[in-house]
């Protein structure tokens, strides 16, 4: 063989393995690179899931009321919020009852009950069944100091307050918010008269 067509013949050998090499890392590169995709798009499906999950179990959207404690009146009050979560109420025993209702209680009996700890959970008279049923299996579960009852003229399906603090815009018994606002505030720091009494006062809660 003449040391011309050896020389092609090397130089043919050559090129091939460099494309072959090139191929080699342009697949290792496509690779790399859909995994790196695959890997981003898993990092912002997380990242995006546990944002939403933070802000639907927030309480962020809480509002703070400021009332004295110990204000007691035989009178009808017109609270500002409403429903109300502190201000004068009715003098002891007059206190609501902890427990489940199915009619609106006295809201000056009501908001005693708070002054000692208790968190009120009200929801529209309309709300359906279902919704009624999963707030008095959580009010139960929850065990004393929670007050359940229907409230006309909410300003959305369901509301939770206590002394100082509520939370509205909430519209399905399910919402994670909830337990987390009777966990928090329940016998909270702001509670006026911590410790006293939820029963021995006003109204027969459902058995």
């Amino acid at each position: 063989m003449s040391k011309e067509k050896t020389q092609a013949r090397r130089e043919t050998l050559a090129k091939m393995r460099a494309e072959q090499k090139a191929k080699e890392r342009r697949t290792a590169l496509l690779m790399w690179g859909s995994g790196g995709l695959i890997i981003l798009l898993l990092v912002g499906l997380v990242g995006f899931y546990l944002v939403n999950e933070r802000a639907a179990s927030s309480l962020d959207a809480v509002k703070s009321f400021t009332y004295v404690g110990s204000e007691h009146t035989t009178d009808p009050v017109t609270y500002k919020e409403n429903p109300p979560v502190g201000g004068p109420h009715a003098p002891s025993p007059d206190w609501q009852n902890c427990g489940v209702y199915d009619q609106p209680v006295g809201k000056e009996n009501a908001v005693h009950s708070m002054e000692h700890g208790a968190v009120w959970i009200t929801y529209r008279p309309d709300l359906p069944k279902d919704q009624i049923e999963k707030l008095r299996e959580l009010v139960r579960k929850q065990g004393d100091y929670m007050l359940l009852s229907p409230f006309p003229g909410i300003p959305s399906p369901i509301v939770a307050s206590s002394w100082g603090k509520q939370l509205t815009g909430i519209t399905d018994a399910d919402d994670p918010r909830l337990p987390k606002f009777i966990a928090k505030f329940k016998n909270g720091p702001g509670t006026p008269e911590l410790g006293a009494a939820c029963s021995g006062g006003k109204g027969e809660p459902l058995p």
